[in-house]
C-alpha cells in the first residue's frame, strides 16, 4: 500500500493566444498582478498548425507562452483556470474574446493543461475543470502523446518546455 503524501509545487505556466499581439503587455500585467512575476516570456510564435480559432480571434493568430516565478500546488489548477477565463472576459469586446489564455504548469515528469472540455484522456479536476498531460518528459526530453496539440508536440515548444523545466528544477533545488 502507497502512503499519501503533498505533492512538489509546481511551476505554473499560461499560453496566450490572441490576433492582436498589441494586447499581450496588457494580459501579461493583469496576470503578473494576479499570479505574480514572470521568470520567462516565449517569443511571440506564429499560430498556425490549425485554424480552430480563426472564426473566433481572426487570422494570423500569435501565441506567447509565460512561466511564473511562485511555484503553486498542483490542486490551484482548477481555481486558476477559473481566474484566467475571468481575465479573458474581461479584455473581451461586444462579448468577444480578444485572447485566449491557457493555465498549465511544468513539473519533472510532465507539461499539464487545463480546459473546460472533457475528453477520454482528459481527467476531472473539479470546478468545472479537467487537466490534460500534454507533454511528458521522457529520456531526457519532452515528448508528445498522440492527442498532443500539434504546436506543442513540435520541437520548438519541446524546447520552450525543458527551458522552463530546467528553470523549475534549480527552483525547487534551491
Amino acid at each position: 500500500m502507497g502512503t499519501a503524501r503533498t505533492p512538489t509545487p509546481v511551476k505554473l505556466i499560461a499560453s496566450l493566444l490572441t490576433g492582436d499581439p498589441g494586447l499581450l503587455p496588457q494580459v501579461r500585467a493583469a496576470l503578473a498582478h494576479a499570479f505574480g512575476p514572470t521568470d520567462l516570456e516565449s517569443e511571440i510564435l506564429p499560430f498556425d498548425h490549425t485554424d480552430y480559432y480563426a472564426a473566433e480571434f481572426g487570422p494570423a493568430l500569435r501565441r506567447q507562452i509565460v512561466a511564473f516565478e511562485r511555484l503553486i500546488a498542483p490542486e490551484e489548477l482548477p481555481a486558476v483556470k477559473c481566474q484566467t477565463n475571468e481575465l479573458e472576459q474581461s479584455f473581451a469586446q461586444e462579448g468577444r474574446r480578444r485572447v485566449n489564455i491557457d493555465p498549465g504548469y511544468v513539473s519533472l515528469a510532465k507539461l499539464v493543461l487545463a480546459t473546460t472540455k472533457d475528453h477520454a484522456h482528459r481527467l476531472y479536476l473539479g470546478q468545472g475543470i479537467y487537466g490534460e498531460v500534454t507533454l511528458a518528459y521522457q529520456h531526457g526530453r519532452f515528448r508528445p502523446w498522440p492527442w498532443s496539440y500539434a504546436d506543442y508536440a513540435s520541437d520548438r515548444y519541446c524546447a520552450l518546455f525543458m527551458e522552463i523545466r530546467t528553470r523549475y528544477k534549480a527552483q525547487i533545488k534551491g
